[in-house]
C-alpha cells in the first residue's frame, strides 16, 4: 500500500470514527456491548480460577493463557480486519457491486465501511483477561518468550481473519453461506479457551485438520507453558502456529481475489 493509499484510510478511519462519536450515548453503549458479549470468557476464567486447580493436565494460570491469546487476537481481528465478517449481508445488499465502480479494492473498502465501536469493549476485556493470565503465571517471561506471544497474537488474529475471509468467499457465489461466519463465531467462543485434550478425539482432530482453530491459541500457549510435546501434533507444527496464520491469511486473500473476478453480481 503506497503512502498516499495509507493517508487516505487514515482519513476515512478519522472521519468514521467521528461519526461513531457523533452519538455519545450509542457509541458508549456499543463498547458496552462488545465487553458483555464476552461474558462467557469472564465467567469461565472466574470459576477456572476459583474452583479448579488445573484442567487437562494443565494447571489453572496455564488454562487462561488460552483465553487470554484468543481474546485479543480476536479483539484485534474485529478491530482491525473484522468488517469481513459482514461481507456476506454486504453483498446481499449489493453493497459490494458499488464498491466495484469505484477507484480503491474492494476489500479495503469493505475495511473501511464503519469503525467497528464493539472491538473497543472486546479488546477492553482481551486486555484485562492477559494483564490477569500473566499476573498469575509462574513462568519465566524472558525477551524470547514475549516475543513468541506476541507473535502468537498477531498470527491468532490472521488465522480468524482468513477463516473468516474464505466464508466471505464463498458468499461471493453463494450469498447464503454468510450463515457460516456466525457458526464459525459460535465454534470459536465455544471451543477457543479450552486444552483440546479435554474434548473428544474426534472433535480435537475436527478443530486442527478441519477448521484449524487450535492454531489460533491452545497450540502457542501449549509451546508458551511448556505442553508443547503433549498436544497430539508435532513439536514443530505447534511451534509454527504464527506463521501458520500469517500464510492462512496471505492465501485467503488470493482467494479473494480470485474469488472476487468470479463475482457476477449478487443476482448471477
Amino acid at each position: 500500500m503506497s503512502l498516499k493509499a495509507l493517508r487516505i484510510v487514515w482519513r476515512i478511519t478519522l472521519l468514521n470514527i467521528r461519526s461513531s462519536m457523533e452519538y455519545r450515548t450509542e457509541f458508549l453503549l456499543n463498547i458496552a456491548i462488545g465487553a458483555i458479549w464476552q461474558v462467557s470468557v469472564i465467567v469461565f476464567a472466574t470459576v477456572l480460577l476459583s474452583r479448579f486447580t488445573g484442567m487437562g493436565g494443565w494447571d489453572s494460570s496455564e488454562v487462561l493463557l488460552i483465553p487470554a491469546i484468543r481474546m485479543l487476537a480476536h479483539g484485534l481481528m474485529v478491530l482491525l480486519l473484522g468488517r469481513v465478517h459482514f461481507i456476506g449481508r454486504q453483498i446481499q445488499e449489493g453493497k459490494i457491486d458499488v464498491y466495484l465502480l469505484r477507484p480503491m479494492p474492494v476489500h479495503r473498502q469493505v475495511q473501511l465501511a464503519y469503525f467497528p465501536t464493539n472491538a473497543i469493549g472486546d479488546l477492553t476485556v482481551a486486555t484485562g483477561l492477559m494483564a490477569g493470565a500473566l499476573g498469575r503465571s509462574q513462568l519465566d517471561w524472558t525477551a524470547g518468550r514475549i516475543s513468541y506471544l506476541v507473535a502468537a497474537v498477531v498470527g491468532g488474529m490472521l488465522l480468524e481473519a482468513a477463516l473468516f475471509t474464505a466464508v466471505a468467499c464463498a458468499a461471493l457465489r453463494f450469498p447464503a453461506a454468510d450463515y457460516w461466519s456466525g457458526w464459525l463465531e459460535e465454534l470459536l467462543g465455544t471451543f477457543g479457551s479450552y486444552p483440546l485434550n479435554v474434548l473428544p478425539r474426534a472433535v480435537g482432530g475436527l478443530l486442527t485438520y478441519g477448521l484449524p482453530l487450535a492454531f489460533v491459541a491452545y497450540f502457542p500457549a501449549a509451546v508458551l507453558t511448556g505442553h508443547g510435546h503433549d498436544t497430539g501434533i508435532p513439536y514443530w507444527l505447534a511451534a509454527a502456529s504464527p506463521l501458520l496464520g500469517v500464510l492462512a491469511y496471505l492465501g485467503s486473500r488470493l482467494l479473494w481475489r480470485w474469488s472476487l473476478g468470479k463475482y457476477t453480481g449478487v443476482n448471477g
